[in-house]
C-alpha cells in the first residue's frame, strides 16, 4: 500500500462496473475515456484502468499472434458489435479483415479477456455467452491473479474447453484458424 495525501491506496483497488441507461446516440457521443460498452440500452462503464499485469498479457499475446498470423489483424480494445443490441470492447481480438468503419462486425477468430477484480464476472459469465452467440471461434480467458489461462473453442454456440494452463500445466499447443499456437503461461505472464 502507498499513500496519497495521507490516505492509504491499494494497488488492487476493486471498483465495480457502472451501468447507466443511455440512448444509442448518447453512447456514440461518449469520449474515449472512460472506456464503455453498450448492452441492452445501458452503457457499461469500465471505470478502473487496467493494471500493469493486464498490459503485459495483452502485449505478450499480441506479439505471439502477430508473428503467427501476419495476414490477419490483432487488435486490442476495439469495438465488437454482437447480436441482441450489444457492443463490447474485448481486451484483444484476432480478425480476418480490417473493418471499414473501425468496428468489428464479423465474428472474430479469437477474443481474449484478461480478468481483473472489477470485470471478472462480466468477462466470465455475460461476455462469454455473448461472444459465443456472436460466433467468435475461440475465447481465451487469462487470470493473472490466479495464474491461469482457459482456452475455449466455440462448438455450435457453446464453449468447449481446449486447454487450461496453470502452474502445474503451464504449456499447451492449440489449433487456431489452421495454425498451431504454442502457449506458455510463464511467457504470457512474463515471469
Amino acid at each position: 500500500m502507498s499513500s496519497l495525501g495521507g490516505e492509504p491506496v491499494s494497488a488492487q483497488r476493486e471498483e465495480p462496473l457502472r451501468r447507466v441507461r443511455m440512448s444509442w446516440e448518447e453512447f456514440l457521443d461518449l469520449p474515449e475515456w472512460p472506456r464503455a460498452e453498450w448492452v441492452d440500452g445501458e452503457v457499461v462503464l469500465l471505470v478502473a484502468p487496467p493494471v500493469f499485469d493486464h498490459g503485459i498479457v495483452q502485449t505478450q499475446l499480441s506479439v505471439l499472434l502477430t508473428t503467427l498470423f501476419p495476414e490477419k489483424y490483432v487488435v486490442p480494445e476495439v469495438f465488437l458489435v454482437l447480436p441482441r443490441n450489444r457492443v463490447r470492447l474485448p481486451d484483444l481480438m484476432l480478425v480476418d479483415e480490417r473493418p471499414p468503419d473501425g468496428w468489428v462486425r464479423t465474428a472474430p477468430l479469437l477474443v481474449v479477456e484478461v480478468l481483473s477484480p472489477s470485470t471478472r464476472s462480466e468477462d466470465t459469465v455475460r461476455k462469454s455467452m455473448e461472444y459465443a452467440a456472436g460466433g467468435a471461434g475461440q475465447y481465451w480467458v487469462v487470470d493473472p491473479e490466479l495464474r491461469a489461462m482457459d482456452l475455449w473453442l466455440n462448438v455450435d454456440g457453446e464453449w468447449d474447453l481446449l486447454a487450461r494452463l496453470d502452474d502445474r500445466q503451464p504449456t499447451a499447443t492449440v489449433q487456431l484458424a489452421g495454425v498451431d499456437v504454442p502457449l506458455d503461461l510463464r511467457t504470457v505472464l512474463r515471469d
